[in-house]
């Protein structure tokens, strides 16, 4: 195992090195919370928080994306003929990924680039980003990743890990595209293996600090239909206002709509992160909608995460317990609860229980 060990200053200097061969993002401060941007010259991320609001996933997957323009200019010879938008995938980095945003990027790839298809897009952006992940020295008080396959210096998905330790940080590469975001940034000089067994005692500590679990060893056993048809989803949907906000902050949502947007005589086709939390995204051009209820589209969207994923990949749930659709739920809806009521529900206590009432 390498580790480096940089000052404050040194770290500094080394992602404002690094802009001279990618571009670089990070946490930026906005108000009361922090979410990742590019980093102008001379612009540092904030490294003192304890999460962004919004996963870094924009990164690779924008909340808008231009993919083809047209025109509608009949004197073009151009005309109704869609033309592909260069999207940039120079080489990126991004600085202060949190463990559990870097497992998002594996879980999310297992839908976008996979043998039979490939959102080109989507891999192209991931394929030129290095991950350079910061360590949870603290976890959350919504935080449950050591119940999601990862923990507060988990590695997975990740290109680099910083570990802080006071004003310093233990950079240790963990891939060739570390290795190369390391040597731009001229980190160098290993430090004494007694680091390494004082980087255990604080992972020891952060794993410790995390209070909630949740339990999913026999989600993969369940009967798909007695989970949809289980009682509790009207009773845990009751409060839902369709917002949309846990699908929007949640790292591992990638549903999206597609349109095209026409002004004058040129035009654009889009695509925008969507939600299965809203009513629309299930409308038919028919007029029906499979899902017009409320209490169906929470349902789909916990089945999605924690069953169905679960099905397809067995891979583990398609959650890496940020917490984020927790902390920010304006009705307090709480992923935990449910992940722990599927995983407990027996279909056959069920019709039981309501035979003899």
């Amino acid at each position: 195992m390498k580790l480096i060990k940089v000052d404050k200053k040194s770290l500094d200097q080394g992602i404002e090195k690094a802009k001279s061969a990618y571009r670089v993002f990070g946490p930026v401060k906005e108000k009361s919370d922090h979410d990742f941007k590019l980093l102008d010259k001379e612009q540092l991320p904030d490294l003192d928080f304890q999460n962004t609001r919004l996963s870094p996933k924009s990164v690779i997957y924008p909340q808008s994306q231009i993919m083809f323009q047209y025109s509608l200019d009949e004197s073009k010879e151009d005309c109704r003929i869609m033309k592909e938008v260069e999207n940039v995938t120079s080489p990126m980095a991004v600085i202060g990924v949190r463990p559990c945003d870097a497992l998002s990027f594996p879980i999310v790839r297992r839908n976008f680039d996979t043998p039979e298809y490939q959102d080109t897009y989507w891999v192209k952006a991931y394929e030129a980003t290095t991950f350079v992940g910061l360590a949870c020295n603290s976890a959350c008080g919504t935080c449950f990743c050591t119940s999601a396959g990862t923990g507060p210096f988990g590695e997975e998905g990740l290109d680099v890990l910083l570990i802080a330790e006071g004003n310093d940080f233990y950079v240790k590469p963990l891939t060739e595209k570390g290795e190369s975001f390391v040597q731009a940034a001229g980190w160098a000089g290993e430090v004494e293996s007694a680091a390494a067994s004082k980087i255990e005692e604080m992972k020891t500590a952060a794993e410790a600090s995390i209070t909630a679990t949740v339990d999913t060893d026999k989600l993969r056993d369940k009967t798909t239909l007695d989970l949809y048809d289980a009682p509790f989803w009207e009773e845990e949907a009751f409060s839902c206002i369709n917002c949309g906000t846990c699908t929007y902050v949640c790292p591992t949502c990638w549903c999206f709509d597609v349109q095209d947007e026409t002004c004058g005589k040129s035009g654009i086709r889009m695509r925008n992160w969507d939600s299965c939390m809203f009513p629309l995204f299930t409308h038919h051009a028919s007029g029906h909608n499979p899902r017009d209820v409320k209490y169906q589209r929470v349902r789909q969207r916990f089945m999605h995460k924690l069953k169905y994923y679960v099905d397809k990949y067995d891979n583990g749930i398609q959650c890496v317990g940020c917490g984020r659709c927790i902390r920010l739920c304006p009705v307090n809806i709480d992923i935990r609860r449910i992940c722990n009521k599927m995983n407990s529900f027996d279909a056959e206590s069920c019709v039981c229980e309501a035979t003899s009432s």
